[in-house]
């Protein structure tokens, strides 16, 4: 009876342990397993690339149309004797405003054109409603680009009279004088550069 009763005793602890070992195998196969996994981390989001912004070259500088018609004005080095005169008169902050408007810009040569001594006389103090008259004779209200422009066409300026539009050898031209640069935007309108200073006939 003894025997009988020793054997299955044996046996169950025979069991017993090899399931305690397979157990521990497992568990050191899971951490083996976990230990080797590695976190691979997302690589760092490139950022959009950003483009410059388009506009148009006058006076060796870039005309663009997220500045007003005096910032992109004062850039240029072929409008330093008009952007002078803007200041003179007083208009720099009149032309910097809202707008809309279309300036006719002359540039430092077409000033030149002038009898001597007529920019340093326009320019002084004394001579500011002239000179204010001048200027505003080249600005209309509005925004008008080259495709507006038609031949015959009459311009009411911010100074009262009429500028007279017309073409020549499929040029625009202004009282007679070229656009050589046509439609410079800004935020506050279009400038045109012209060749030459257009005069009030009053």
């Amino acid at each position: 009876m003894k025997k009988a009763f020793v054997f299955p005793l044996l046996l169950a602890g025979a069991l017993t342990a090899c399931s305690d070992n397979s157990s521990s195998s497992t568990t050191a196969d899971s951490t083996s397993t976990t230990t080797q996994t590695t976190t691979t981390e997302p690589a760092p989001a490139t950022p959009p690339a950003t483009t410059a912004e388009q506009g148009v070259s006058v006076g060796g500088a870039m005309m663009v149309p997220s500045k007003n018609i005096v910032e992109n004005a004062a850039g240029s080095a072929d409008h330093t004797t008009l952007v002078t005169a803007v200041k003179a008169a007083g208009l720099a902050e009149t032309l910097s405003g809202t707008g809309p408007f279309t300036v006719f810009a002359p540039t430092n040569e077409a000033f030149n054109k002038l009898p001597a001594g007529t920019v340093e006389g326009l320019v002084k103090p004394e001579n500011k409603a002239k000179l204010t008259g001048i200027l505003t004779y080249h600005v209309v209200p509005g925004a008008l680009r080259a495709a507006d422009l038609k031949d015959g066409q009459k311009l009411k300026t911010v100074q009262g009279e009429e500028l007279t539009v017309t073409m020549k050898d499929g040029a625009v031209m202004i009282d007679g004088a070229r656009v050589t640069i046509p439609d410079v935007i800004s935020s506050n309108g279009v400038t045109h550069v012209i060749d030459a200073v257009v005069m009030p006939k009053k």
